[in-house]
């Protein structure tokens, strides 16, 4: 958890800010809450914080042949997705309601099963994709527990009710950094399960080509699966035509060999879904600097 010494001001009204909009949302009826809050990030927040033109920006970047009013149309959806997902994570119970009648599927389940018998080290590996914390949520209706390591928020306020919502859905999560890799090193060692979100801009690694452009990508994941002899497995939490409801897929386990070659497998997985649904990634976030 950040140091609240460090903390300004500004941190502090914009929590309170924060807070207020998402205990207003969370008042709301499930269905209505997530529809609410989904379409307030795409129309209100993501323009005044930059998000839409950001999204705009990389998408221009990636696809420049993408008509202008096509790319303006995506970027709304992909801040409405961002906001749907904001609130779900914040639902508690009533996400995991919803979620726990979703599609399960996809040829990871069975070397997961054994995973699990063995007490072998399992590393999930995810992005912020459709809603990243549905498949962990789903996996835990089925009786696994699940841990993570995040990325802590600069707001030490923010981040504080944010890092107790993540650890309310499943296993221990650990801040990233020495003491908290550490920890969840030490937790996988003991045969845990943990989930990892490798799809955010880490300069001090090396680049590889993400949607056809070089990109800074972290090899955590494939250097602690191949110290641990960890099962990796990518899964995705895809929202569905209804907004609300999500099919989870569990892939094929990615094979140990280098870092690199593990991280250009694991980027393809997420190439792939995204150019199957553009919408449901977080273009808002800096991929590419």
């Amino acid at each position: 958890m950040r140091d609240f010494e460090n903390a300004t001001r500004s941190d502090w009204i914009i929590d309170r800010a924060l807070r207020t909009v998402i205990g207003t949302a969370l008042a709301l009826p499930y269905e209505k809450r997530v529809r609410w809050f989904g379409a307030a990030v795409e129309r209100f927040v993501a323009p005044l914080a930059g998000y839409r033109k950001r999204a705009e920006d990389q998408l221009a970047f990636i696809w420049p042949d993408m008509p202008e009013k096509e790319r303006k149309t995506l970027a709304r959806a992909v801040c409405n997705n961002f906001g749907r997902t904001m609130i779900e994570n914040y639902s508690g119970a009533d996400f995991s309601r919803q979620i726990e009648g979703a599609s399960v599927a996809g040829d990871g389940l069975a070397p997961l099963a054994k995973a699990k018998e063995q007490g072998r080290p399992v590393l999930f590996v995810t992005a912020h994709f459709g809603n990243h914390e549905a498949p962990r949520q789903a996996l835990t209706h089925q009786g696994y527990k699940i841990g993570g390591l995040y990325r802590p928020i600069s707001n030490p306020y923010f981040n504080a009710h944010y890092e107790k919502n993540m650890l309310d859905m499943s296993g221990e999560v650990f801040a990233q950094g020495r003491k908290g890799t550490a920890g969840f090193v030490r937790m996988l060692k003991q045969g845990g399960m943990g989930t990892l979100l490798f799809d955010v801009r880490a300069t001090r690694f090396p680049e590889i080509s993400f949607m056809g452009k070089p990109a800074h990508t972290a090899t955590s994941v494939a250097e602690i699966a191949l110290k641990l002899d960890a099962l990796v497995v990518p899964y995705f939490g895809i929202r569905q035509p209804d907004g609300l409801s999500f099919e989870v897929a569990i892939e094929a386990p990615i094979a140990l060999s280098d870092p690199n070659k593990m991280m250009v497998d694991i980027t393809a997985r997420l190439e792939t879904r995204i150019n199957e649904n553009p919408a449901q990634w977080f273009w808002v976030h800096r991929r590419w600097g």
